[in-house]
């Protein structure tokens, strides 16, 4: 089980609004929309997928981290967290 199981409606529901906002994007870039109008819609999806990210991750170091610490190999699991979240900050 992953430590994301009790958020994974919620997941799923905003993995799908995210989807529908990209397919929106596909269609306004096919009927030339106004630039401004696209940039906006690509916040929005951004800000999606950043939500997503943050409630992963946060799933991640609350139930995996955590559960590793107590098995004892928690140092392995700080440092694969750590290395993940700096493919985000770069």
């Amino acid at each position: 089980m992953h430590s994301y199981s009790e958020i994974k409606p919620e997941l799923l529901e905003r993995l799908k609004k995210i989807e529908g906002q990209m397919r929106g994007l596909q269609r306004m870039i096919d009927q030339d929309r106004y630039c401004i109008d696209v940039l906006t819609q690509l916040a929005a999806v951004t800000q999606g997928v950043r939500r997503v990210t943050r409630m992963v991750t946060e799933a991640h170091a609350r139930g995996c981290v955590t559960h590793a610490m107590q098995a004892g190999s928690g140092e392995e699991a700080v440092e694969e967290l750590i290395n993940v979240i700096f493919k985000f900050v770069k």
